[in-house]
């Protein structure tokens, strides 16, 4: 689905959702029609009575989607294969208000792996926001700490969030300001 699709759902249950972009917490109900109008990254964004919304992967059988599957490492797993997979994860976060992942928005700035006595792992990323007064932000961050923390052998994700540096539009990839028209 492209971002600036419009398909039409019905809440086919109560779920759990934040809104766009104040970042609260609310419950939609079961019957209420509305439209998906973004599908990126394991999450959903829909539009119900004028509003925007956010709906977490695990709960796409709520407008009527499939889960995707949950990361998998192979046997002897090395810290490296986990930090590549941390970015890979990482990569299916997006801003529910653009259809850009953050990494190649340019709002991580940093991603280590360190390995713990007992075989599991911890994982700390930096990141920033495009604006420091982003309502999406708390929203942002626990979604990259959420998909890095499902990473088999992760014991800890910790997020930091920080606006040092700050970010600027040279921080996007090639490819997001081709997307975004900041060429």
């Amino acid at each position: 689905m492209r971002s600036h699709d419009r398909e039409p759902i019905v809440i086919q249950r109560d779920v759990a959702a934040v809104i766009i972009p104040a970042g609260f917490r609310v419950t939609l109900r079961q019957g209420m029609p509305g439209y998906l109008t973004q599908a990126l990254g394991g999450s959903f964004t829909v539009s119900v009575e004028g509003n925007l919304f956010r709906i977490s992967g695990d709960d796409g059988d709520a407008i009527g989607r499939e889960p995707l599957p949950k990361p998998a490492l192979p046997a002897g797993a090395s810290d490296r294969d986990v930090e590549e997979l941390a970015w890979a994860q990482l990569r299916t976060c997006f801003d529910p208000e653009i259809p850009i992942n953050i990494v190649d928005l340019g709002l991580i700035y940093d991603c280590r792996v360190t390995s713990n006595p007992d075989g599991t792992r911890d994982v700390h990323v930096r990141m920033t926001l495009t604006a420091p007064g982003c309502g999406m932000g708390e929203v942002l961050v626990a979604d990259a700490r959420d998909k890095i923390a499902m990473i088999p052998t992760v014991r800890e994700a910790d997020v930091e969030l920080v606006f040092d540096p700050p970010w600027n539009y040279s921080m996007m990839s090639e490819a997001a300001r081709l997307e975004t028209g900041m060429m």
